[in-house]
Parts: structure tokens; sequence; C-alpha cells
């Protein structure tokens, strides 16, 4: 009751075959990301973008390519789309503004269940303002000092300095 190694080797090949099928009402997102101060050959890869969609509570993720492409799978049964894409951030320091991080997703007309974005995700790789404000790319004031207030107490009052007392402030109470 041994079957032929022939029919053994052909099913092992359908097998395989069959899954390696996509099936064809996947809902994909293909778009790309854009960088305004990078060189002409930059390396976009590992750059996470998350996409949300409305009533959907998990959130899709993607890895960019070398040439700043992703492709994400949206959840089936949308018809009506009313998702979000975001860029999260890569391997280096990424600044933009707020209206160039998100965009919301649209279909592309002439192929079914293909979207792209509306707008482009971009970015930059050094601060744009930083001539102007340095602050708005995150770089922090330096912070204040941290010199207590210290009146003069006469040494014959044998009292330590007064920045041990001074900022304290007892809470009284009454229970």
């Amino acid at each position: 009751m041994a079957l032929p190694l022939g029919m053994i080797s052909a099913l092992v090949v359908f097998l395989v075959a069959l899954t390696r099928v996509q099936l064809s009402n996947c809902q994909h997102l293909n778009a790309k990301i854009s960088c305004f101060d990078c060189p002409h050959n930059y390396d976009f890869s590992d750059i996470q973008v998350a996409v949300k969609c409305e009533k959907v509570k998990k959130l899709a993720t993607a890895t960019t390519e070398e040439n700043g492409s992703f492709k994400v799978q949206l959840p089936s049964g949308i018809s009506n789309t009313n998702c979000l894409a975001k860029l999260l951030g890569g391997p280096n320091q990424l600044y933009s503004k707020k209206k160039n991080l998100v965009s919301k997703v649209v279909k592309v007309g002439h192929q079914p269940n293909t979207y792209t974005l509306s707008t482009p995700l971009a970015f930059s790789t050094s601060c744009p303002l930083a001539s102007i404000d340095a602050k708005s790319c995150g770089a922090q004031k330096g912070i204040g000092s941290s010199k207590t207030v210290d009146l003069p107490l006469p040494p014959e009052w044998g009292l330590a300095p007064s920045s041990y007392y001074v900022p304290f402030f007892p809470i009284i109470g009454i229970p």
C-alpha cells in the first residue's frame, strides 16, 4: 500500500506551490518615504512606519527597504478605509514637521486592493531650524542653577548655614 515515489514528489511540489500562492483579496499599502536633505545614495533601510485603521485595534508596522519603499498588509473586510500611516523613526535621529509625519491612506484607482499615501512621509537628517531655533529640534536649555539661597546669619547664633533651612517648608496640619 505504499504510494509510488513519483506521486509523493508530485504531492510535495503541489503543496509547496500552494503555499507560495498569495490570495488576491488581500489589501496592501505600497508607498515610499522621502528625505529632504539626504544624499542621492542614502540608505533608507530599517525606518519604521506604522499604519492604524479605524475600527481596528491592531497596529500594522513595516520596515522600509533600502530605497525607502515599504509594504503593509491592511486589514481585510474594510471597504471604506480610514487609515493613517505614521513615520515612527529609524536607526538614526530623524527630524520632521508634524504635517510630514502622518499621511492618509488612499486607494489607487486602477488597481484593486492596492492603496498608497495621499501625501509623502518625509523627514530630514539634520535639524532644519537649527539656525533659527535650536529648541524646536529637541535641544534643551541648560539646567538652571541648583544654588540655594544663603541668608547671612550671625555666626554667634551657632546655627547651620541658612541653605539647610530655607528650602524646607513644613506642613502643619491638624489631624
